[in-house]
């Protein structure tokens, strides 16, 4: 008889356990001790009862003849050449933790491997080499087989496995598909020995899915060589270095194919992936709110290639990238309308899908005087320089421009400002009358700015200027004609002010020809370049020979502001700043402290209970001189406890003004 290692006889025994917790599954008993992941227990099953599969049997690995081997690396040939640099990175990352690395086709045999030669023999009994079939139906529950046959990311760890002498191991896989969706070959990374917990092999499953992802798109980049192609993330900053989706197009703007991400974007869509061929794919346009010309003039007229577009679906940003094909495009039969811009409306934006519609737009209206433009948006959003950029790309530029505020004039005066008046036409009047705001705009534009606050009696005197084109000046006996473009602005809902009857149903549609909605600051995917525009706009008014820049962390504050007020409380915010620097640099400390709110909430938040650094000092100072040193109310803003903040000011020396030593 031979002798048994204490070790060989645990082994036996924990085997034992495993063979009769698989019958109690078969046999629809539950406990604690069976798998807790669905997908395994699922696997268990099938292994029983479509399968076969005797647990009571274990199966000694099954590795193809050499032939066989070399006719499946053949069949994915292609795809280990392009998979090999991922590979060899992978397993570069984990080969210190004593991990293998496979590749398996989509029938589970092994086309590629990497493991340590010391450990070839107890590799080889694994089954872990080159190979090796894992396929479900002969292997059991596997990470392999079982990401075949679930199409998804698995772990199987120890007493997951099927086999009784897999239990050691630990395994996870993900599939690898192809561009139409279906798994081509599965990544697994497997370990003899680790440790007990699931939890463990936590970081594997993330390793392997991004790894096969990488190698997805690799290869989805391979294939797709000779195309255009777009490349796509909601995130600006990783579109060039890793843009999760990518999407091969026609020069007409048609989908050819897509990746994971960009199969997912086009089933928001259309509902339905597979089926994917000519008939059902969709144009580029349908996904997202863009022509094709947007989309090919990318490297030529954005400086950082890149532009955002809204999804049509989700409504959500994506920032997209052109991927030209390698071999030369063929000229087009036509060429795209141009996508350039009038250089004052260029300037209302940079690359946000919202003020990008507002351009396009604002310039196929910029000559027609006929249509009148109704702008909207929240106050501050900047409606008069829109206003202002459609006039001067006009043909109307060289003629007057005169921005009326109707919340601003005295409702007693707003007639007479608007229409003027004649000599002795009321008592307190000019002598000689005034020519009034709108006649002074003839042959230009006429910009009434916040119209929902116009008294309704004067609404009906605009409404015959709109119809009539000629304004009767107080005390005159004839009208004057007038040739004037109208734009309107309103930050109010004058749909609901009709049915209050605040505003005149009739006005509303008049001058609602075409509408211009402006999205507000934060909301907008261009805030860098709305911060840098308006700084520099501010440098010019002041005419000064010093040129002051905006250090990094101010502009992190900048961006991480909500903006309530908008551009103008933009331009506010910055003019104080450099109002009160006393260098030529604008910090984070020179900004207004409303300004900051939102920011240092956050990183007192997040600080308060490791270490502090000097800047997270200062946050925490502003913050409470902001509450007037009030503890209770810093406590609540940052949802700590009241012992929380003043263990916190211990730390860092801070007293308030009125305690003493």
């Amino acid at each position: 008889m031979l002798h048994q290692t204490p070790l060989t006889t645990r082994l036996q025994s924990e085997q034992r356990r495993h063979i009769e917790h698989i019958f109690q599954l078969g046999e629809g008993l539950d406990a604690p001790c069976l798998p807790a992941q669905a997908p395994i227990r699922r696997s268990w099953l099938r292994c029983l009862n479509e399968y076969q599969l005797d647990p009571t049997k274990p199966r000694p690995a099954r590795v193809v003849p050499q032939q066989t081997l070399i006719e499946h690396r053949e069949s994915v040939d292609e795809l280990l050449h392009v998979a090999r640099a991922g590979v060899d990175q992978l397993y570069g990352q984990i080969a210190q933790l004593g991990y293998v690395l496979l590749v398996t086709d989509h029938r589970g045999i092994t086309v590629e491997f990497r493991g340590d030669p010391n450990q070839d023999q107890q590799l080889r009994k694994a089954g872990l080499y080159l190979g090796a079939d894992w396929d479900e139906r002969f292997a059991g529950t596997c990470a392999v087989g079982t990401c075949l046959h679930d199409r998804q990311a698995i772990i199987c760890h120890h007493q997951e496995h099927f086999d009784a002498t897999h239990i050691s191991l630990t395994c996870t896989a993900a599939p690898i598909t192809d561009p139409e969706g279906n798994v081509m070959a599965v990544l697994d990374i497997s370990a003899l020995q680790s440790p007990t917990q699931h939890e463990s092999q936590n970081f594997s499953l993330s390793l392997v899915t991004l790894y096969a992802r990488m190698i997805e798109d690799a290869y989805f980049l391979q294939r797709y060589r000779d195309c255009l192609m777009v490349r796509l993330d909601t995130s600006r900053e990783f579109v060039h270095v890793n843009g999760r989706g990518l999407i091969a197009i026609e020069e007409s703007g048609q989908v050819i194919a897509a990746n994971a991400v960009g199969r997912e974007l086009i089933a928001e869509h259309q509902h339905r992936w597979p089926p994917w061929s000519a008939h059902h794919a969709p144009m580029l346009s349908e996904l997202f709110e863009c022509e094709i010309a947007d989309i090919l003039s990318i490297n030529s007229g954005t400086d950082d290639q890149l532009r955002a577009f809204r999804a049509r679906a989700s409504n959500t940003i994506h920032f997209i990238s052109l991927l030209e094909p390698r071999r030369p495009r063929m000229a087009q039969q036509a060429s795209p309308p141009s996508s350039e811009l009038p250089e004052p409306l260029a300037r209302l934006g940079a690359d946000d899908p919202a003020m990008r519609k507002v351009q396009k737009l604002a310039k196929r209206l910029r000559n027609e005087a006929n249509v009148n433009v109704l702008i909207s948006g929240e106050t501050g959003t900047g409606k008069e320089v829109v206003a202002r950029a459609l006039h001067e790309s006009g043909n109307r530029a060289s003629k007057p421009f005169i921005a009326v505020n109707c919340a601003a004039i005295p409702e007693s005066l707003i007639e007479s400002e608007l229409f003027g008046y004649e000599p002795g036409a009321f008592t307190g009047g000019r002598s000689k009358g005034m020519r009034g705001l709108i006649p002074q705009a003839d042959g230009g534009t006429l910009f009434l700015d916040e119209i929902g606050d116009m008294p309704l009696a004067l609404q009906t005197r605009l409404l015959r200027v709109l119809a009539e084109r000629e304004v009767m000046p107080l005390g005159a006996n004839t009208p004057v004609k007038i040739d004037i473009r109208v734009i309107t602005a309103t930050h109010r809902h004058i749909e609901e002010m009709i049915q209050q009857g605040e505003f005149r149903e009739d006005l509303y549609y008049r001058l609602n020809g075409a509408q211009l909605p402006l999205p507000p600051l934060r909301e907008r995917a261009d805030k860098l370049y709305v911060i840098r525009r308006v700084f520099d706009d501010i440098i010019q008014e002041r005419a000064s020979s010093l040129s002051p820049r905006l250090r990094a962390d101010a502009i992190s504050a900048l961006l991480a502001y909500a903006w309530p007020g908008n551009i103008r409380q933009l331009k506010n915010a910055l003019a104080f700043a450099m109002a009160t620097s006393e260098s030529d640099e604008i910090t984070v400390h020179d900004l207004p402290e409303q300004c900051l709110s939102q920011r240092i909430t956050h990183n007192v938040a997040a600080q308060l209970e490791g270490n502090t650094s000097e800047a997270h000092s200062g946050s925490l100072i502003l913050l409470l001189k902001q509450h007037h040193w009030n503890i209770s109310a810093v406590a609540r803003e940052l949802g700590v406890s009241r012992p929380t903040v003043y263990r916190q000011m211990h730390r860092q020396g801070i007293v308030p003004p009125n305690w003493h030593e």
